[in-house]
């Protein structure tokens, strides 16, 4: 993919990140499909393939009906953020951060993997959670998803609160619950601070992340676009790149020689 890319191009968005002083990353699921893990609604999704687990990602089926839980509880056995590697859109991530120029990463991915790649947990926003840890429904108390998931594979089909026994689910927000507000507070002010927003890999349709780009813009920022296809936001971009994210990423935030 990277043929149907300008080389000059490239050459001109390298040299607006390397004069930048904070770079805001928005991320979305197309930089985790060289991991191995699928998108949600393209054509090997996962809602694609399992109707059924897009039932469980709607929270009033998932709190109501049982069986929806748990059917999710034997797929979060198998899901592959357990054995994913960061790839080398992730890589290129870490090395803006080791140049200095990243402010924040704001990621739509619950997998965890800009930490697993060795980016700064304290610089990534995570608006739509983590699966990595399990949250009460009632009480809210947070423990780690594999102390779960251990009792799963020991015969609970729905481990209950071990404080409470209320509803456990992924620490991830699902349809038809609310965001949290701080954290969505915290992925707007950094896209107001930055001076160049970086969009990998997501469609740009999912809100409130996909304002980050307009209020980016607004404030004065380059907005640097990469997808494999058309996004929503297109039109704010100021450098638009479409092609494979594991190539053009390293290739734009590659430190100068």
């Amino acid at each position: 993919m990277m043929e149907a890319i300008d080389g000059e191009q490239i050459s001109r968005v390298r040299e607006v990140l390397r004069d930048a002083g904070r770079v805001v990353v928005l991320t979305g699921a197309g930089i985790s499909t060289d991991s191995g893990i699928p998108d949600f609604r393209g054509p090997n999704g996962v809602w694609t393939k399992n109707p059924a687990a897009e039932k469980a990602s709607n929270i009033t089926h998932y709190l109501n009906e049982p069986e929806v839980r748990q059917a999710a509880w034997q797929n979060r056995l198998t899901t592959p953020a357990w054995t994913a590697e960061p790839n080398r859109g992730h890589a290129a991530i870490v090395e803006l951060e080791r140049q200095g120029r990243l402010h924040a990463i704001v990621t739509q991915n619950i997998d965890g993997l800009h930490q697993k790649a060795g980016n700064d947990p304290a610089k990534v926003i995570e608006v739509h959670g983590t699966v990595w840890f399990t949250r009460c429904w009632e009480c809210e108390d947070r423990r780690p998803m594999e102390q779960a998931l251990a009792r799963v594979r020991a015969g609970d089909v729905d481990p209950a609160c071990l404080e409470c026994g209320g509803i456990l689910k992924s620490d991830t927000i699902s349809f038809g619950q609310s965001l949290i507000p701080e954290v969505i507070d915290r992925a707007m002010r950094v896209s107001d601070e930055c001076d160049v927003m970086l969009a990998v890999g997501s469609t740009l349709s999912v809100y409130p992340a996909a304002n980050c780009v307009p209020r980016a813009n607004a404030g004065g920022a380059d907005v640097i676009i990469v997808n494999g296809d058309e996004t929503n936001m297109d039109r704010y971009a100021t450098h638009l790149l479409q092609g494979s994210i594991g190539d053009i990423v390293p290739a734009i935030v590659a430190p100068a020689t």
